[in-house]
């Protein structure tokens, strides 16, 4: 049996747990372009206890911090300070994790579709997984340009494409781009965790390994890292830039070359690639939904917001509503 995916996963769930551990602090202050500040739903309550410790009988006492599992948006003040970024990102890797495994146990009639139509055309390839394969030359040099072409969805290609948009956001002071960078390491680590837990669930053989197409044989096949990664970093950059279509289109077609040659490379069948790509599309789709930042996405039109005002110094609490309008970027 092989365990590198098992130690892979057990690593990744170590450091995500030592760093949620070790970043037990109320959520940061936040504060917008103009220098007005909003709390997350952490930080707002702390602050209240704050404020009444003020009168307290121990004014040296620190009040208790408390997290709030449910503050799961990156502001663009949370991208640029490692603390919160840390924090969040580290939680919400976690939080992803608990609604994808349990995603199956929350289908209902409005997203039946969403469901069925994957398991339909992954459980139709199954059966004709090794006649689809053999239709290919499957010559020395289709495996080779197969596994180049490939190398495109590594991981190795993909993180420092994610830390690169992070850096050049960083640098420029956009915090777009810096969400882009946070979100897409957050949909690899999901990708990573999810694919990996799934190799070792089905263990299916590789086209080229001794039975091919066996599940729980030992292999690795099912379902494709290459795919889940790809589709998934090409699901979020359809959704960041759902206003520049070539974004999306370049993305997709990426995604889909890559799926491809993990087929002609023999080192996926047709089921592996259409269930790592269905499972990568809904992942890049579900952190973008769940942990977008509204206040950096100035194209969002209208985006109504509660957001807490407070000032301990003054005694001042309150809410206001805000709207975000958009500028057609």
């Amino acid at each position: 049996m092989k365990t590198v995916g098992i130690f892979h996963v057990l690593v990744i769930a170590g450091v995500l747990a030592s760093a949620i551990c070790a970043a037990q602090e109320s959520s940061p202050q936040i504060p917008f372009s103009d220098g007005r500040s909003i709390f997350a739903p952490g930080a707002f309550l702390q602050a209240d206890t704050a404020d009444t410790n003020v009168e307290g009988d121990d004014p040296g006492s620190k009040p208790q911090s408390e997290e709030d599992s449910r503050d799961r948006i990156f502001y663009p003040g949370d991208t640029e300070r490692p603390k919160p970024l840390l924090r969040k990102l580290a939680l919400n890797i976690v939080l992803d994790e608990k609604d994808i495994f349990t995603s199956p146990f929350h289908a209902n009639r409005h997203n039946a579709l969403q469901w069925l139509i994957p398991l339909a055309v992954v459980g139709a390839l199954i059966p004709n997984d090794r006649r689809i394969a053999n239709s290919f030359e499957n010559s020395s040099g289709q495996v080779r340009w197969g596994n180049r072409i490939s190398n495109i969805g590594a991981s190795y290609t993909l993180i420092p494409i994610v830390a690169g948009s992070y850096i050049y956001g960083a640098w420029r002071d956009n915090p777009k781009q810096r969400e882009v960078g946070v979100l897409g390491a957050e949909t690899l680590l999901d990708s990573l965790i999810v694919v990996e837990v799934m190799k070792e669930i089905f263990r299916r053989d590789r086209p080229d390994d001794k039975h091919p197409g066996h599940f729980w044989a030992g292999g690795s096949s099912f379902p494709s890292g290459h795919a889940i990664e790809t589709w998934s970093i090409a699901s979020l950059l359809d959704h960041e830039y759902r206003n520049k279509k070539i974004v999306g289109i370049t993305a997709y077609a990426l995604a889909g070359i890559v799926s491809a040659a993990r087929i002609a490379a023999r080192k996926h069948f047709a089921s592996d690639v259409v269930a790592g790509g269905t499972m990568g599309w809904f992942i890049g789709s579900h952190v973008y939904d769940t942990h977008m930042s509204h206040l950096s996405h100035k194209h969002e039109s209208f985006i109504p917001m509660i957001v807490p005002q407070t000032d301990p110094a003054k005694r001042s609490y309150g809410v206001s509503l805000i709207f975000n309008p958009g500028d057609g970027r």
